[in-house]
C-alpha cells in the first residue's frame, strides 16, 4: 500500500548524509569516511557470498575510493609526521588487500580491512570526544578534511 521506490530512499539517505557532513567537525567527517568505507566493505562481502561479481566490484571499488580519495589524500604528512606516514602506508595496504580480495574472491582480505578501519574509526571517535585533543588536531585537518570529504561524497 505504501511502497517506496529505491530512488526516493536513496535521495532521502543522501540528504541525511549531506546534513551530517555540514554539521560535522573535522573528526566527525573522518569518522563518517571510516563508516562509509566499512559499509562498502560489508556490502562487498555480501555480494561476494552471493557470487554477484559486478556488485562486489562496485562495493569494493567504493571502499577503495573512500580510502584513497577521502582518508589517504587528506593526510598532511608535514604536520602529521610519522603518524601521517604510517597511516598513508596502512591505507595503501588496505587498498592492496581490497584489490586482491576482489580479484581472488578472498573474503578474509575484506574482513581484515574492516577490522583495520574499525580500529582506526574508534581512535578518531575517541579524539572527537576529547575536546583538548580535538582542538590540537582540528587546525591541521579542518581545511583538508572538509575539502576531501565533500569531494568523496560528490563522487559517491
Amino acid at each position: 500500500m505504501f511502497g517506496m521506490n529505491k530512488r526516493g530512499v536513496h535521495e532521502y539517505t543522501k540528504v541525511g548524509m549531506e546534513t551530517g557532513v555540514i554539521a560535522a567537525n573535522p573528526h566527525g567527517l573522518v569518522v563518517m569516511l571510516y563508516d562509509g568505507a566499512v559499509a562498502a566493505c560489508h556490502s562487498g562481502l555480501v555480494h561476494m557470498q552471493k557470487n554477484e561479481i559486478a556488485e562486489k566490484g562496485k562495493a569494493l571499488s567504493k571502499a577503495i575510493m573512500i580510502i584513497e580519495s577521502g582518508l589517504r589524500i587528506s593526510l598532511d604528512k608535514n604536520a602529521g609526521g610519522d603518524i601521517a606516514n604510517s597511516l598513508d602506508a596502512l591505507y595503501a595496504y588496505m587498498v592492496e588487500r581490497l584489490y586482491a580480495a576482489h580479484l581472488k574472491n578472498k573474503p578474509e582480505h575484506v574482513q581484515e580491512v574492516i577490522k583495520l578501519l574499525a580500529d582506526l574509526r574508534s581512535a578518531w571517535a575517541a579524539i572527537a570526544q576529547n575536546p583538548a585533543i580535538a582542538a590540537n588536531t582540528s587546525a591541521a585537518y579542518n581545511k583538508i578534511a572538509n575539502k576531501n570529504s565533500n569531494a568523496v561524497l560528490a563522487k559517491g
